[in-house]
């Protein structure tokens, strides 16, 4: 029994099981076909709705279906729109900044060249008339003989009224000396004291180291200007018997001994007297000058360089 068993099952095993074929899957060819069906009928689908809505009249089974379909989708739209509200304000208000930054930016860009421009012919306008001034005071009558006029342009604010230099455009390749006489166009405002080859540093009447021997026209009374105690201009060393009155012109003495000739060429305008004040401490008069030059603004000077022997 238990040999026939035993081949009975060996029998089994080494019969052949028939397995069944697998499914082949769809060919290329084929699926590429059913989507472009699929496509066409879609297509044709949408085009038919396209025309039936077309032709069909406003009251109709399909308009009626249409309102229903818009009615039962009316609550989605309405909750999208609420919902996309925000991110649309939000996008509207960054939009809106980044517009108004650039129009900003664009306005400031246009305001600072306007700006620049006005300044510029400011400047321009305020030295034209500088060198109209400079041109009449050379073709005057108070232009000293013996000297020619070299133009320059100032490079360096003066920085207020009590200022003591300032630079200017022009040095010795201009023919410029050391102690040569400056002026605007209203009167003298103070000498060379250092000359470059191209530029040259001018000391002002409110420097204490460039006194200005000076004449009183009215009353031909003799002094020196200089810078006071307190930075304003005095006519000094005039005795207090002698008589000043307000408002007298005030011009460079000039060479009275021409063994001991003068930086400064007679005749040139400083400026006015206020009234004399007079203690009895005091042995000289108490006038302050009023320069005819700003001293403080000056944008193109003159200088006076020596051209002939002058007294």
């Amino acid at each position: 029994m238990a040999t026939r068993g035993r081949s009975a099952r060996a029998a089994v095993l080494a019969s052949s099981v028939q397995r069944s074929k697998p499914t082949p899957y769809p060919s290329k060819v084929r699926s590429a076909f059913l989507r472009r069906m699929v496509l066409v009928v879609l297509v044709l689908g949408a085009l038919t709705l396209l025309t039936i809505s077309f032709r069909s009249p406003t009251a109709g089974a399909l308009h009626d279906l249409q309102g229903a379909g818009s009615s039962a989708l009316r609550p989605f739209q309405i909750a999208a729109t609420r919902v996309a509200q925000p991110f649309r304000d939000a996008y509207d208000y960054l939009d809106s900044l980044a517009n108004a930054k650039t129009e900003n930016s664009k306005l400031r860009k246009e305001i600072a060249y306007f700006r620049s421009t006005q300044l510029l012919k400011s400047e321009k306008a305020r030295e034209y008339d500088s060198l109209v001034r400079l041109m009449h005071y050379e073709q005057g009558a108070t232009f000293p003989n013996g000297y020619s006029a070299v133009n320059a342009r100032v490079i360096s604010d003066s920085a207020g009224p009590f200022a003591q230099t300032l630079t200017i455009a022009a040095g010795s390749s201009s023919g410029i000396r050391e102690n040569a006489p400056v002026v605007s166009g209203d009167g003298l405002i103070g000498r060379v004291s250092n000359v470059f080859s191209d530029t040259a540093v001018v000391s002002l009447l409110s420097d204490p180291n460039s006194p200005v021997p000076a004449l009183d026209l009215h009353t031909g009374v003799r002094g020196v200007v200089h810078p006071g105690p307190g930075g304003a201009l005095i006519f000094d060393d005039v005795k207090k018997q002698y008589k000043v009155d307000a408002a007298d012109v005030l011009v460079t003495l000039g060479t009275i001994d021409p063994r001991y000739p003068d930086l400064y060429p007679s005749g040139i305008p400083i400026g006015k007297t206020s009234a004399p004040t007079v203690t009895d401490t005091a042995s000289f008069l108490q006038v302050q000058v009023q320069p005819f030059g700003n001293l403080g603004s000056l944008d193109s000077v003159a200088v006076l360089v020596k051209t002939s022997k002058h007294k």
